[in-house]
């Protein structure tokens, strides 16, 4: 506890020093400075103002205490102790606090994210079922005003998605999704089988941070661009003009393609954005590996390997199994009523991470 409280004693020091420069008339001269710090100060804003709520609630129970020492009369004995411990109680509320705005924040949460769905095992059934993810996802995003760019699309002629790809851009989009990445599995009678039988079926999700142009260094002798027309399912919607874009990054083997708009040039755009977070999910997931085995979170690493979800129609279930978690509201979920889910699996990553902590 007392590293804990040195700790906040340093954070609300700089963040007195910080506020105390921001009020400078030459820092205020110089809006690029300015801005970096007032950036700095905003992030330990709300670690330093707590910490000021729990040292003045910490001074008015040692006023108290001591009060208590030297106090007679029984009805100001009793005011003074019922003071004491309503002190008590809001100082544990707030060590709990400060123990979780303690916690090292992810440096991705902030950021935009690509969103990234492919049909697994099952066939023409795994792309159906990837439809239907993608439509959950747009009705989440569109709930919560994040916005949705598409990128690529690779359409069935059944009304399935062999891959689609999609940019959510928003406050905390990347936060809000991250827990997304893995194996979803849904169980289900399919549309095309007569017996009644209940098929698996898989369908992976990827969502990666969107990174930043200096972040990534692509070298145009590692890659190679090509142009082509772009079609839809089954050949439909020919496009007459070479507008679609596919790169290839040698060192890594990662191809990229984008045909969603008309323009070869934005098309172009939208290709690199999502090479480029591909490379830095590449990159750093090669340096989390240590950590992650030091971690290991109770919601997992978010790998498009790990099976992480099952969505049951026959019981209208819906189970995380990284949290054990079971739902009943299937329908209700498909259509991108997912929010408690995630909000679930935020709060289990959480505690996890406290646990690590102590």
């Amino acid at each position: 506890m007392s590293k804990m409280i040195d700790k906040l004693k340093d954070i609300y020091a700089r963040y007195e020093e910080l506020s105390e420069k921001m009020s400078d008339p030459q820092i205020i001269s110089d809006t690029a400075e300015w801005t970096k710090i007032a950036k700095a100060q905003s992030e330990i804003a709300e670690t330093a103002q707590k910490y000021a709520e729990y040292a003045e609630v910490e001074k008015n129970k040692s006023q108290a205490e001591e009060a208590l020492k030297t106090e007679t009369d029984a009805e100001m004995r009793e005011l003074l102790y019922v003071e004491v411990e309503d002190c008590k109680q809001k100082l544990d509320g707030l060590t709990e606090e400060l123990k979780i705005l303690l916690l090292p924040k992810d440096k991705n949460d902030d950021r935009n994210c690509i969103v990234e769905i492919r049909g697994g095992a099952g066939g023409e059934e795994a792309a159906l079922f990837a439809y239907e993810l993608y439509r959950m996802y747009l009705n989440y995003c569109e709930r919560h005003r994040l916005k949705v760019e598409l990128v690529d699309i690779n359409e069935t002629e059944l009304g399935g998605i062999k891959e689609v790809v999609f940019n959510v851009g928003g406050k905390d989009a990347y936060k809000q999704l991250k827990f997304e990445s893995g194996v979803h599995r849904v169980q289900r009678v399919p549309e095309t089988e007569s017996q009644g039988r209940v098929h698996t079926s898989t369908v992976t999700v990827a969502v990666l941070p969107e990174a930043e142009d200096v972040e990534v260094e692509i070298k145009e002798e590692d890659i190679r661009v090509d142009v082509y027309r772009s079609s839809g399912a089954g050949g439909q919607k020919v496009n007459k003009t070479e507008t679609a874009i596919r790169i290839t990054h040698f060192p890594t083997g990662l191809v990229v393609t984008c045909q969603d708009e008309r323009s070869q040039l934005k098309n172009k755009d939208k290709a690199f954005k999502v090479l480029r977070s591909r490379l830095y999910d590449y990159y750093s997931s090669q340096n989390q590996t240590a950590y992650d085995e030091h971690r290991k979170s109770l919601v997992g690493r978010g790998d498009r390997s790990e099976r992480i979800r099952t969505y049951n129609f026959p019981q209208g279930r819906v189970t995380d199994h990284r949290i054990g978690l079971s739902q009943y509201n299937l329908t209700e979920f498909i259509m991108g009523d997912i929010g408690s889910m995630i909000e679930a699996l935020t709060i289990a990553d959480r505690e996890a991470r406290l646990a690590g902590e102590e």
